[in-house]
Order: C-alpha cells, then sequence, then structure tokens
C-alpha cells in the first residue's frame, strides 16, 4: 500500500521524468542588473509632441513674415525691352502694374556680355489719377556697353 501512495504522489509531481511546478507566476523574475533597469508604466510623449507643435508654429510665423515682405504685390514690373545701347548708357523700357493713381520705385540695371553688372538706377514713376499701368523708358548710366537691361524690383514710392 505504501507503494501505491508513494507512486500515486509521484505522478502528480513528474511527468515523464521532470519535475511539474505547482504554482505559476505570469511575470518572469529575472537576475537583478543582467537585463539593464526595466521601465515601469508607459512612456511619456508629452515633450517631443510640445517640440514639434513649436517648430511647426515657428515655421509658420516664418513663411508668413516672409511672404508679407517677399510674396504677391501690386507693383508688377515687366521688362518691354531696350535701345540705344552705348559705352556710356542704356535705355530701358519697361512697365509697371500699380493701384490706381500710385507711384512706383523701380530699381533698374544694365549687364553686359558677360554678365557683368555695369549700371544701376533707381527711378520713380507716377500712374495718371486712374491708371493702373505705367509704361515708362528710362536711361541708364553704364561703365562699359551694355547688353541686357532688367527691372529687379518695383515698390510703392514714399
Amino acid at each position: 500500500m505504501n507503494s501505491a501512495i508513494l507512486a500515486d504522489a509521484t505522478d502528480k509531481n513528474c511527468t515523464r521524468g521532470r519535475q511539474v511546478s505547482e504554482t505559476h507566476t505570469t511575470n518572469p523574475v529575472f537576475p537583478p542588473g543582467r537585463y539593464g533597469r526595466r521601465r515601469e508604466g508607459r512612456r511619456r510623449r508629452v515633450l517631443p509632441i510640445a517640440i514639434l507643435v513649436l517648430v511647426i508654429a515657428a515655421s509658420l510665423a516664418v513663411t508668413w513674415k516672409l511672404y508679407q515682405r517677399y510674396g504677391q504685390t501690386d507693383y508688377q514690373a515687366q521688362i518691354v525691352g531696350w535701345r540705344d545701347p552705348t559705352p556710356t548708357s542704356l535705355t530701358i523700357k519697361f512697365t509697371v502694374r500699380v493701384p490706381a493713381g500710385a507711384a512706383a520705385r523701380c530699381d533698374l540695371r544694365a549687364r553686359d556680355y558677360d554678365g557683368n553688372v555695369v549700371g544701376r538706377r533707381t527711378v520713380t514713376v507716377k500712374a495718371g489719377p486712374d491708371a493702373t499701368t505705367i509704361e515708362a523708358e528710362e536711361p541708364v548710366t553704364t561703365t562699359s556697353r551694355a547688353s541686357v537691361g532688367d527691372v529687379l524690383r518695383c515698390q510703392p514710392a514714399g
């Protein structure tokens, strides 16, 4: 009888020569210091998200400021041509679209065949009381013979 109780007891604790544990743990226990420090809780993502929002806001602010300064304007110039290139001057023909009755200050530039700047001039042109387009023809003094005339930009005079 003794052997029957012993056999019954070993059947509960052994399976084909292996020991079966009666207690089951859900979280494994690792040796301390072997796998580094274990993080508890969720990771905090507030700081990276806040930095991303600040970078996007700063980018939008810079974009808005640059558009206000250099974006679409009411003063748009178009080169029509140039004539009378001499060793000392070039006459540039251009048109400027402006608000009705406004004046514009335009930067003109003359260049030689190699693309070097040989003359600059800033001129002020004024539209009639109801006119929105100014047709102008202005000479630019040059240091050598120019081949190309440009209107760099036009802005409100004042």
